[in-house]
């Protein structure tokens, strides 16, 4: 077997991995994390009817300056400002095949910030 290959399933099992713990509790809707070597992506999604319901990304915010953790909290603020406009104040953090540290862990402390319950 290749070693790409070997790494895409390893990314894929990570992630089901990560997701089965949240599936535990599915009232609650669930913001899914995703970076690139750019940038960085946020989404509240509703699993019940499988649809989005608040998104933001480091492309959308073009104001926000510094380095990549101080844009990842800012587009982790601007989400929570989203989401808590469509009524939602409590959330599951989905950090997927990413490790919670650096990027993500500053959009999670974003999301407090912002006034999420995670």
């Amino acid at each position: 077997m290749s070693l790409i290959r070997e790494n895409k399933q390893r990314r894929e099992r990570r992630k089901l991995r990560v997701r089965s713990k949240l599936a535990i509790n599915k009232e609650l809707p669930r913001i899914s994390v995703h970076k690139s070597l750019k940038f960085i992506y946020g989404q509240v999604i509703d699993d019940n009817t499988g649809s989005t319901i608040a998104s933001c990304s480091s492309l959308e915010l073009k104001n926000v300056s510094g380095d990549k953790k101080n844009i990842a909290k800012a587009i982790g603020i601007e989400l929570a400002k989203r989401s808590l406009s469509k009524g939602i104040s409590s959330v599951r953090f989905d950090r997927g095949r990413f490790l919670f540290h650096g990027r993500v862990k500053a959009f999670a402390e974003g999301l407090i910030e912002g006034g999420l319950k995670i």
